[in-house]
């Protein structure tokens, strides 16, 4: 392999000391696919797929946020074109329609009980700690009732901390994707 035939190296900042970061090959490795799937317009890669990619820790990694941030401009050019992809197969109502229908299933599940929003892990297990999840849900609640100003930027960023018998963990991230796609598909 010559030089011109190595995969390219994305420039992000490295992690130093004992901080961890995201493991450079798996995020360069994802990135070329990335954009060879959205360059090429396959449809195998989606926006969800994006917003779902986990890389594993390590020293000398690249810098959290700094990936994060790419992954989010990259998703929301793949929802963008989604959602063009969408409107010209289906129309606009079809498209306006599916996000209602959506925004409204995340609602359902936002209005339950506090406490009771989602399933509980066993008492000797580890969750999303319960108060700080219902009070995002709060917030999200008043995002899709009334547009209270909510970025896809600080749902992207939410982190809970973990609690015995807290909320499960898979549960409280699909709901946050769900509003994720809702907020790309308004946008």
């Amino acid at each position: 392999m010559t030089a011109s035939d190595a995969p390219a190296r994305a420039s992000f900042p490295e992690t130093r000391g004992r901080e961890k970061g995201y493991e450079k090959e798996a995020v360069d490795d994802f990135l070329a696919e990335a954009r060879g799937a959205f360059e090429s317009g396959a449809t195998g890669m989606t926006s969800a797929d994006i917003r779902q990619v986990a890389f594993p820790l390590v020293r000398h990694g690249y810098v959290i946020g700094s990936v994060d941030a790419a992954l989010g401009r990259i998703e929301d050019a793949f929802a963008a074109r989604e959602r063009t992809t969408a409107v010209a197969a289906s129309g606009v109502n079809a498209w306006v329609g599916h996000t209602r229908e959506l925004a409204q299933e995340v609602l359902d599940r936002l209005a339950r009980p506090r406490k009771e929003r989602f399933e509980r892990v066993s008492a000797l297990r580890y969750g999303y700690r319960v108060d700080e999840v219902d009070l995002v849900a709060d917030k999200l609640a008043k995002y899709l009732e009334t547009g209270q100003s909510v970025t896809v930027e600080q749902v992207r960023s939410v982190a809970f901390r973990m609690q015995r018998g807290g909320y499960q963990e898979a549960q409280v991230d699909a709901v946050l994707d769900a509003v994720v796609e809702v907020m790309l598909a308004v946008k």
